[in-house]
Protein backbone atom coordinates (compact mmCIF):
# COMPACT_ATOMS: atom_id res chain seq x y z
CA UNK A 1 0.00 0.00 0.00
CA UNK A 2 1.19 3.62 -0.25
CA UNK A 3 2.30 6.00 2.16
CA UNK A 4 -1.23 7.21 3.64
CA UNK A 5 0.37 9.36 6.71
CA UNK A 6 2.49 11.57 4.34
CA UNK A 7 1.15 15.35 4.39
CA UNK A 8 -1.15 15.94 1.71
CA UNK A 9 -0.66 19.49 -0.18
CA UNK A 10 -3.40 21.84 -0.53
CA UNK A 11 -4.16 22.27 -4.09
CA UNK A 12 -5.20 25.78 -5.91
CA UNK A 13 -8.17 25.77 -7.42
CA UNK A 14 -7.47 26.59 -11.55
CA UNK A 15 -8.39 25.91 -14.99
CA UNK A 16 -8.21 21.41 -16.06
CA UNK A 17 -9.10 20.49 -12.92
CA UNK A 18 -11.70 17.61 -11.97
CA UNK A 19 -15.04 19.29 -11.57
CA UNK A 20 -16.48 17.17 -8.45
CA UNK A 21 -20.29 17.10 -7.90
CA UNK A 22 -21.42 16.48 -4.44
CA UNK A 23 -23.01 17.81 -1.58
CA UNK A 24 -21.71 18.37 1.96
CA UNK A 25 -23.31 15.59 3.94
CA UNK A 26 -23.84 13.54 0.92
CA UNK A 27 -21.53 10.16 2.07
CA UNK A 28 -21.16 9.01 -1.41
CA UNK A 29 -19.30 12.74 -2.13
CA UNK A 30 -17.17 12.18 1.41
CA UNK A 31 -15.69 9.24 0.01
CA UNK A 32 -14.61 10.39 -3.71
CA UNK A 33 -13.39 13.51 -1.60
CA UNK A 34 -11.19 11.81 0.64
CA UNK A 35 -10.05 9.53 -2.33
CA UNK A 36 -9.25 12.92 -4.42
CA UNK A 37 -7.40 14.29 -1.02
CA UNK A 38 -5.34 10.63 -0.67
CA UNK A 39 -3.84 11.25 -3.92
CA UNK A 40 -3.35 14.60 -3.48
CA UNK A 41 -5.49 15.68 -6.61
CA UNK A 42 -6.77 19.12 -6.95
CA UNK A 43 -10.50 19.53 -8.04
CA UNK A 44 -13.35 22.31 -8.14
CA UNK A 45 -16.53 21.83 -5.89
CA UNK A 46 -20.13 22.11 -8.02
CA UNK A 47 -22.47 22.02 -5.32
CA UNK A 48 -25.85 21.05 -5.22
CA UNK A 49 -28.35 21.27 -1.94
CA UNK A 50 -30.44 18.00 -2.07
CA UNK A 51 -32.88 18.72 0.38
CA UNK A 52 -33.73 21.77 -1.36
CA UNK A 53 -33.51 19.49 -4.85
CA UNK A 54 -31.33 20.95 -6.64
CA UNK A 55 -29.90 17.31 -7.59
CA UNK A 56 -32.94 17.46 -10.05
CA UNK A 57 -32.31 20.43 -11.65
CA UNK A 58 -32.95 19.91 -15.47
CA UNK A 59 -29.00 21.01 -16.46
CA UNK A 60 -27.96 18.47 -13.98
CA UNK A 61 -29.71 15.69 -14.90
CA UNK A 62 -28.06 16.31 -18.56
CA UNK A 63 -24.89 14.94 -16.71
CA UNK A 64 -26.70 12.62 -14.20
CA UNK A 65 -30.12 11.02 -15.57
CA UNK A 66 -30.36 8.84 -11.63
CA UNK A 67 -30.13 13.14 -9.84
CA UNK A 68 -27.92 11.91 -7.16
CA UNK A 69 -24.60 12.90 -6.54
CA UNK A 70 -21.33 12.54 -6.81
CA UNK A 71 -20.49 13.04 -10.22
CA UNK A 72 -16.74 13.41 -11.54
CA UNK A 73 -15.87 15.29 -14.58
CA UNK A 74 -12.58 14.90 -15.38
CA UNK A 75 -11.08 16.03 -18.90
CA UNK A 76 -13.85 14.83 -20.99
CA UNK A 77 -14.48 11.84 -19.00
CA UNK A 78 -18.12 12.62 -17.28
CA UNK A 79 -18.01 9.52 -13.88
CA UNK A 80 -21.03 8.30 -11.87
CA UNK A 81 -21.79 6.46 -8.74
CA UNK A 82 -19.06 7.11 -5.88
CA UNK A 83 -17.65 3.04 -6.12
CA UNK A 84 -16.46 3.38 -9.81
CA UNK A 85 -15.28 6.78 -9.90
CA UNK A 86 -13.22 6.07 -6.49
CA UNK A 87 -11.82 3.10 -8.57
CA UNK A 88 -11.29 4.85 -11.63
CA UNK A 89 -9.00 7.35 -9.67
CA UNK A 90 -7.01 4.31 -8.04
CA UNK A 91 -6.56 3.50 -11.80
CA UNK A 92 -5.72 6.52 -13.17
CA UNK A 93 -3.63 8.37 -10.36
CA UNK A 94 -1.51 4.84 -8.71
CA UNK A 95 -0.16 5.96 -5.61
CA UNK A 96 -0.95 6.07 -3.12
CA UNK A 97 -2.85 2.34 -4.18
CA UNK A 98 -6.15 2.23 -2.53
CA UNK A 99 -6.68 -1.57 -3.24
CA UNK A 100 -3.63 -4.04 -2.00
CA UNK A 101 -1.62 -6.20 -4.76
CA UNK A 102 -2.78 -9.89 -3.94
CA UNK A 103 -6.28 -10.62 -5.36
CA UNK A 104 -7.57 -11.95 -1.85
CA UNK A 105 -6.23 -8.98 0.04
CA UNK A 106 -8.09 -6.95 -2.91
CA UNK A 107 -11.22 -9.13 -2.52
CA UNK A 108 -11.02 -8.72 1.57
CA UNK A 109 -11.20 -4.60 1.09
CA UNK A 110 -13.91 -4.63 -1.40
CA UNK A 111 -16.07 -6.82 1.08
CA UNK A 112 -16.06 -4.26 3.47
CA UNK A 113 -16.09 -1.51 1.37
CA UNK A 114 -19.48 -3.38 0.32
CA UNK A 115 -20.52 -4.11 3.72
CA UNK A 116 -20.85 -0.34 4.16
CA UNK A 117 -21.60 1.11 0.51
CA UNK A 118 -24.51 -1.76 -0.55
CA UNK A 119 -25.96 -2.55 2.44
CA UNK A 120 -25.43 -0.09 5.06
CA UNK A 121 -25.79 3.34 2.94
CA UNK A 122 -28.57 2.51 0.48
CA UNK A 123 -31.38 1.91 3.34
CA UNK A 124 -30.40 4.45 5.27
CA UNK A 125 -29.26 7.47 2.98
CA UNK A 126 -31.62 10.88 2.39
CA UNK A 127 -34.21 9.98 -0.58
CA UNK A 128 -34.99 6.80 1.92
CA UNK A 129 -35.21 8.68 5.00
CA UNK A 130 -37.33 11.34 2.85
CA UNK A 131 -39.51 8.58 1.94
CA UNK A 132 -40.25 6.97 5.62
CA UNK A 133 -41.03 10.99 6.29
CA UNK A 134 -43.17 12.41 3.43
CA UNK A 135 -44.36 9.12 2.21
CA UNK A 136 -45.29 6.88 4.62
CA UNK A 137 -45.73 9.61 7.82
CA UNK A 138 -43.22 8.56 10.27
CA UNK A 139 -42.38 10.84 12.84
CA UNK A 140 -38.50 11.62 13.77
CA UNK A 141 -38.22 8.78 16.21
CA UNK A 142 -39.55 6.86 13.82
CA UNK A 143 -37.10 7.49 11.47
CA UNK A 144 -34.27 7.95 14.13
CA UNK A 145 -35.01 3.84 14.96
CA UNK A 146 -34.73 2.51 10.89
CA UNK A 147 -31.65 4.53 10.63
CA UNK A 148 -30.02 3.13 13.76
CA UNK A 149 -31.28 -0.49 13.77
CA UNK A 150 -29.35 -0.98 10.01
CA UNK A 151 -26.43 0.87 11.31
CA UNK A 152 -26.26 -1.33 14.64
CA UNK A 153 -26.84 -4.20 12.40
CA UNK A 154 -24.01 -3.44 9.99
CA UNK A 155 -21.81 -2.55 12.38
CA UNK A 156 -21.87 -5.37 14.45
CA UNK A 157 -20.90 -7.77 12.02
CA UNK A 158 -18.47 -5.05 10.55
CA UNK A 159 -16.82 -5.10 13.95
CA UNK A 160 -16.45 -8.88 14.28
CA UNK A 161 -14.73 -9.13 10.97
CA UNK A 162 -12.43 -6.31 11.14
CA UNK A 163 -11.44 -7.14 15.48
CA UNK A 164 -11.45 -10.95 14.60
CA UNK A 165 -8.81 -10.65 12.00
CA UNK A 166 -5.04 -10.39 11.74
CA UNK A 167 -5.10 -8.91 8.50
CA UNK A 168 -7.04 -5.50 10.35
CA UNK A 169 -3.90 -3.15 11.51
CA UNK A 170 -3.97 0.35 12.06
CA UNK A 171 -6.69 1.09 9.43
CA UNK A 172 -9.42 -1.73 8.03
CA UNK A 173 -6.64 -3.57 5.60
CA UNK A 174 -2.95 -3.54 6.77
CA UNK A 175 -1.46 -0.15 7.89
CA UNK A 176 -2.43 1.78 5.08
CA UNK A 177 -5.90 3.62 4.21
CA UNK A 178 -7.65 1.98 1.58
CA UNK A 179 -11.08 1.88 -0.47
CA UNK A 180 -12.33 -0.17 3.09
CA UNK A 181 -11.67 3.27 5.13
CA UNK A 182 -13.05 5.58 2.89
CA UNK A 183 -16.57 3.55 3.02
CA UNK A 184 -15.59 3.67 7.18
CA UNK A 185 -15.27 7.10 7.68
CA UNK A 186 -18.60 9.01 6.36
CA UNK A 187 -20.88 5.69 7.67
CA UNK A 188 -19.24 6.33 11.09
CA UNK A 189 -19.61 10.16 11.14
CA UNK A 190 -23.22 9.63 9.72
CA UNK A 191 -23.82 7.44 12.61
CA UNK A 192 -22.90 10.01 14.96
CA UNK A 193 -24.93 12.49 13.13
CA UNK A 194 -28.26 10.42 14.54
CA UNK A 195 -26.65 9.76 17.80
CA UNK A 196 -25.89 6.20 17.37
CA UNK A 197 -23.96 5.15 20.40
CA UNK A 198 -20.87 3.50 18.99
CA UNK A 199 -19.12 1.76 22.58
CA UNK A 200 -19.86 -1.52 21.46
CA UNK A 201 -17.58 -0.99 18.34
CA UNK A 202 -13.94 -0.33 19.76
CA UNK A 203 -12.39 -1.69 16.31
CA UNK A 204 -14.79 0.60 14.44
CA UNK A 205 -14.15 3.58 16.85
CA UNK A 206 -10.00 2.73 16.49
CA UNK A 207 -9.93 2.76 12.89
CA UNK A 208 -12.12 6.04 12.52
CA UNK A 209 -9.93 8.06 14.95
CA UNK A 210 -6.89 6.49 12.92
CA UNK A 211 -8.12 8.04 9.63
CA UNK A 212 -8.92 11.44 10.82
CA UNK A 213 -5.51 11.93 12.38
CA UNK A 214 -4.57 12.07 8.57
CA UNK A 215 -5.24 15.37 6.61
CA UNK A 216 -6.51 13.91 3.54
CA UNK A 217 -10.02 12.10 5.92
CA UNK A 218 -9.83 15.77 7.93
CA UNK A 219 -10.31 18.06 4.81
CA UNK A 220 -12.91 16.08 3.22
CA UNK A 221 -15.01 16.05 6.87
CA UNK A 222 -18.26 17.37 5.71
CA UNK A 223 -17.96 20.69 8.23
CA UNK A 224 -14.78 21.35 6.32
CA UNK A 225 -16.57 22.01 2.78
CA UNK A 226 -17.96 25.10 1.32
CA UNK A 227 -21.43 24.24 1.52
CA UNK A 228 -21.88 23.36 5.12
CA UNK A 229 -24.34 24.59 7.42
Amino acid sequence: MGTGGATVPAVSIGEGLMKLHGYYRSSASFRVRIALNLKGIGYQDAFHHLRRNEQRAPDYLKLNPQGLVPTLEDDGELLLQSMAIVEYLDETHPFPPLLPGHPGDRARVRAIAQMISCDIHPIDNLRILRYLRTELGQDEAAVQRWYNHWITEGFQALETFLGGSDQTGRFCHGDEPSLADICLVPQVVNSQNFKLDLTPYPTIRRIHEACLALAAFERALPKNQGDAE
